[in-house]
């Protein structure tokens, strides 16, 4: 793909339906992909680390490795709040995108809606007192992107105008693929997919892969970033 840089992808991750135990599950995700990261020497941003988890991944094969993880992902298991052990089924969404070079979307400033705000969080007193958060509104799409992690208002543009474009460009992809309904434009604004494409089930210590029918074991071992079994399974599937 023309302008793609197949080394770098924007991770986005939401919690689906489930209330507190869907954000729980986001977190744990967020955490295995960083731990397979550091397995496979790849280096790994947090751009936005708030409600919508949004990470930077750079390194070799990263784009082609993680792919497939785009989509619903859903857990089953028994919340640390559940005094009667009933197993609560929730959600998370999972996007991965490659990032796009610059000259491959074009921007029209005025489509532009950004606003500045407080970051929060620790990072000390310019974290605090200074507005470095970015969030950028797309107005022919509305497509809204942030980033608040770096301690620089530059910094923090320029990572939420890269996620913006790899946006944009998977927009421009389906619609000229045909394949861009009005409900899949709105998955791409949102992060999210509609289909459901894998199942952790702790109680039975499983995960299933929908899509190609497969199941793993020692699901605690995959969620500590050990998820070379699925990839290459992948892999394996699409040769």
């Amino acid at each position: 793909m023309s302008g793609v840089n197949n080394q770098k992808l924007i991770l986005e991750i939401r919690a689906g339906t489930g209330g507190d135990e869907a954000a729980l599950f986001a977190g744990d995700l967020a955490r295995m992909y960083q731990k397979y990261a550091a397995k496979k020497s790849w280096q790994f941003f947090a751009v936005d680390p708030g409600k919508t988890f949004v990470a930077k991944i750079v390194g070799e094969g990263a784009y082609e490795s993680l792919k497939n993880e785009s989509g619903v992902h859903r857990v089953q298991r028994v919340p640390t709040t559940e005094k009667s052990g009933r197993i609560h089924t929730s959600t998370a969404t999972v996007a991965v995108l490659p990032e796009v070079e610059a000259k491959a979307v074009q921007i029209n400033p005025n489509d532009l809606e950004v606003t500045f705000s407080r970051a929060g969080g620790p990072g000390g007193q310019n974290v605090n007192k200074v507005e470095t958060a970015v969030r950028i509104l797309h107005k022919p799409t509305g497509i809204v992107v942030s980033s608040r992690a770096e301690r620089s208002q530059y910094t923090n543009r320029e990572a939420a105008l890269s996620i913006l474009r790899a946006k944009l460009y998977e927009l421009e992809r389906l619609e000229t693929l045909g394949q861009l309904s009005a409900d899949r434009k709105a998955q791409i604004g949102s992060g999210e997919r509609s289909e459901k494409i894998r199942t952790y089930n702790f109680p039975d210590d499983r995960i299933t892969d929908h899509r190609i029918n497969k199941k793993w074991h020692n699901l605690e071992r995959i969620l500590n970033g050990d998820l070379d079994l699925i990839v290459e399974e992948f892999a394996s599937s699409k040769s």
